[in-house]
This record gives C-alpha cells, structure tokens and sequence, in this order.
C-alpha cells in the first residue's frame, strides 16, 4: 500500500485501464472510507451508486462520451441525498423543513458528496489504482442519468469517479504555487497577476512537451471556455426536478 504523501502527491487523472478485476479487499478499503467521511452535522447526506454492469456504464458512457465510465472496473456516482433522512423524520413524525430547498441545504448536500469522493479516491490511489474524477456525470444529461440510475427525490448527482487497474502512466500535471492557492490569515491584498501568468506559461510548456498527447493549450484559456460551454448547462432545471427547488 502507497503512503499517504506518494498517495496524495503523485495522485494524477488515469483515463485508461486494464481489464482485469478490483480486488474485493481494496473495495471494501474503498466503502469503509466512503463510510467514515466527516460530514455535515454527521448527517451523511450523500449516497454513492457504485456502477458494475457493462450495459449501464456503456449507457452512461453514451450519455457522457467519457470512455473512461465504460472501461474503467467500477463507477461511482456521488449524489447529495436528503431522500433518507426525509424517509425516517416522515416514519417517525418528524416535521423537517424544506432544507434542500435553500442554497445552504445544496451546499451541504455537494460538500458531504465532495468529501465522500475524496475518501473513494485516495483509498483506492493508496492501493495502487487509477481514478479519474467525471463531472460530466453531473452535466451531460441530468434527468436521463437519474432515470438510469433510478435516483428518488431529494438525490441529485455531484460527480462521477471511475476506478479501475491503471493501464497508464501520464506525466504529473503542474499545479498553481503554494502562494497562489494557500493565503496567510487573510486573501492575499498584492498583485499576484505576474505569478499566474508564469503558472499559465508553465501549462503551456507542460501540454507542448508532455508525453503523449501534445497541444499549445495555456490553462487561463482552456478554464474560460469551459465556463462558456457550462453557461448553457440547466442545473437549476436539474436541481428542481431533483426535488431542490431553491428559494433562498
């Protein structure tokens, strides 16, 4: 098993994977760690689909054009879920108020997921696996995903995280600089424009001379478009009919 800091610091997206099986000692490493996730209030308002059939991630990969989602081992798609404690407060007569229904409530509800993820991925890096996280779970077609996955009111998908035996080895993608993403006790009030024009020349050194797949990609560019390709995303439609109407 890696330790904490190879499992953390040379943790990288792994789109490619063999065919052979998970061990079921790493996944049920994989589900304690899902289990044991801090979460808001100890509310644990998240669930995890954990995808094995070929015909459904081939489905989902339809939907996403992820190929990753059908040949990766196992696909588990994160929701933010208030369906369960709905589900007892009603059995018992609790009067709960409509908390899913606040921006709060989402909020909580894409933190716990979050957190739960993260929990799936650096148990199953720890053990020599690949992961790649999928937020196109999310996007690509809300309602029809939920349909697949059969999702109640009060679940909604957060992100999607394939896992599977690596089949590849890609070069480690440069991140921004301790100075840029850790603030001492307060946001930074200088002019830090020069140090993220140096990390975007950085990207684009990375992508022209990366192994494999090469590009004259810069980072601020990439991010911007992505942003205009979600500006026509319908997730407050997603949401609502996911049961999260939002009103405050």
């Amino acid at each position: 098993m890696k330790s904490v800091k190879d499992t953390l610091l040379q943790r990288r997206s792994i789109r490619r994977y063999e065919r052979e099986a998970i061990a079921a000692e790493d996944m049920l490493l994989i589900y304690e760690a899902i289990r044991n996730t801090p979460t808001s209030y100890n509310g644990q308002q998240f669930s995890v689909i954990d995808v094995t059939d070929q015909t459904l991630k081939e489905q989902l990969y339809e939907l996403t054009q992820q190929k990753q989602i059908k040949t990766c081992n196992h696909f588990l798609v994160f929701c933010a879920d208030f369906n369960k404690v709905r589900k007892i407060a009603t059995h018992k007569g609790i009067e709960m108020p409509d908390f899913e229904h606040t921006a709060d409530g989402v909020i909580v509800g894409i933190i716990d997921a979050s957190l739960a993820m993260m929990s799936a991925l650096v148990a199953a890096e720890s053990c020599g696996l690949g992961t790649c996280c999928i937020g196109y779970t999310r996007t690509a077609a809300p309602k029809a995903i939920a349909e697949l996955l059969k999702l109640p009111k009060c679940v909604f998908i957060v992100c999607g995280l394939a896992i599977g035996v690596p089949r590849e080895k890609p070069d480690l993608k440069p991140k921004q600089s301790e100075k840029l993403l850790i603030h001492s006790n307060c946001y930074r009030t200088d002019d830090f424009t020069q140090e993220l024009v140096d990390y975007d020349n950085e990207i684009i050194n990375f992508n022209a001379t990366r192994s494999g797949m090469k590009s004259d990609n810069d980072w601020v560019s990439h991010i911007v478009d992505y942003y205009w390709q979600a500006m026509n995303y319908e997730m407050l439609e997603a949401l609502k009919n996911s049961g999260y109407d939002i009103i405050k």
